[in-house]
């Protein structure tokens, strides 16, 4: 009886990573995990954690898995779908009254920006798919997105505010943190802030996620991380996934790096030290997740499986496929709806988008030879998974270095490991 995988080629996945990138420095370790009809045929730990206290890699080791929060909340918008709390359809401005006349950029420069009426109203919709018009505000030569970087306050960003200094350099590091935020309160200042464009006709990635994060709260009557615990970890026994890393687990917390110009990897934040280690006052449904390799392996075996884990169903069949179809108006790709310059956690030719995934439709636009019906999503500090429904794959990637846009590594890993299949 042949192996789903040859093992030697899936072994090479360990010395490309070791080869090219660890013993290069380029990242200081990595972890990678890969299943096959629910099984897991290789999980490896390459080089550190923690390279000043000469930490390695364990299977239990916690990672901050930033936009792969993401899928999480989109899945958790989903199951009160199910309950029939909203339609997709239904102006979120029903739940929050501060998104009820969006206005969208005209003219003009900041902080003299010229804005118009938004064509409609932000559905549901258009935030889990990122057609909403919202923004990162990363783009310091657009007039929309440096009203986000002078406006947005540290405390916005939860247990990342240690590092807003190195994201916008407006920004202050001494942040008062007496009068702390809510969720409640990141959606009014987002709201404040004009659209790039009206709901529906583009698509930018943004903190719209984060919103959804708050209609969690508001239309479920729970805080965001307390839902989350209830009705996904719980059930999903995603044991060591949290918006805090707390008392004996920080040993286990792997510090961050960042990539400095000569491609060497450079301390971004001491775990030890890090803010993620206290209790977090504002919990962003769009990055603020820490877990584990083996954790998001349950969370993403359950959407492989249909929205079962176990006993547990989380969400219908039929829930799962029409997430993980494009919703992109008219069909189109990423390349086609993208405003160009924007960070992105994906590549955009033959690329579609779902409700909280990226989602392959042309294999050969791609450009990596994989299966049309892929969905993926990957983070701020290079982690990345992705199910690949027709091979009934599941592949989970851990480092900690930002930014994710530097190496080609998540494309490298889909090459190696599809070019691992024995049947």
């Amino acid at each position: 009886m042949p192996t789903e995988f040859l093992q030697k080629r899936l072994k090479r996945i360990d010395s490309f990573l070791q080869k090219n990138y660890i013993d290069t420095e380029k990242i200081p370790g990595a972890q990678i995990l890969v299943a096959k009809n629910g099984r897991v045929e290789h999980f490896s730990n390459l080089g550190l954690t923690d390279v000043a206290r000469d930490k390695p890699v364990e299977k239990d080791s916690i990672f901050r898995i930033a936009s792969m929060t993401k899928p999480i909340t989109s899945v958790a918008m989903m199951m009160l779908y199910e309950q029939g709390k909203f339609q997709l359809n239904e102006p979120i401005s029903n739940f929050i009254p501060e998104w009820s006349k969006p206005r969208v950029y005209d003219k003009g420069n900041y902080p003299n920006i010229k804005t118009k009426s938004a064509k409609r109203e932000i559905t549901f919709r258009d935030l889990l798919s990122h057609q909403a018009g919202l923004s990162y505000g990363r783009d310091q030569k657009d007039p929309v997105d440096l009203q986000y970087q002078k406006e947005i306050k540290p405390e916005y960003l939860g247990p990342f505010r240690t590092v807003a200094s190195s994201l916008f350099s407006s920004r202050n590091k001494n942040t008062n943190l007496e009068n702390k935020p809510d969720l409640s309160d990141f959606s009014k200042k987002l709201s404040e802030f004009p659209l790039l464009y009206s709901p529906g006709e583009r698509w930018n990635y943004s903190y719209a996620t984060d919103l959804c994060g708050y209609l969690v709260e508001v239309i479920s009557g729970k805080s965001f991380d307390k839902y989350l615990y209830e009705n996904i970890f719980e059930p999903l026994e995603m044991i060591d996934t949290s918006f805090s890393v707390l008392g004996e687990k920080i040993p286990r917390f792997a510090s961050s790096y960042r990539a400095d110009i000569s491609n060497k990897f450079l301390l971004w934040e001491d775990s030890e030290k890090s803010n993620f280690t206290q209790e977090q006052y504002i919990c962003l449904g769009g990055a603020g997740l820490l877990s584990t390799s083996l954790d998001y392996f349950n969370f993403s075996q359950m959407l492989l499986d249909g929205g079962k884990f176990k006993k547990e169903r989380l969400l219908s069949r039929k829930t799962v496929d029409f997430m993980t179809s494009n919703h992109l108006s008219g069909g189109k790709f990423l390349s086609d709806m993208a405003l160009s310059g924007k960070w992105t956690e994906t590549t955009f030719d033959g690329v579609g988008f779902g409700l909280g995934f990226s989602v392959v439709m042309d294999t050969i636009s791609h450009q990596v030879p994989g299966s049309k019906g892929t969905y993926a999503w990957g983070g701020a500090l290079n982690t990345a998974f992705w199910v690949d429904p027709m091979e009934k794959i599941v592949v989970i990637f851990m480092t900690q270095l930002y930014p994710s846009d530097r190496y080609p590594i998540r494309r490298e890993l889909q090459i190696l490991v599809n070019s691992a299949l024995n049947i």
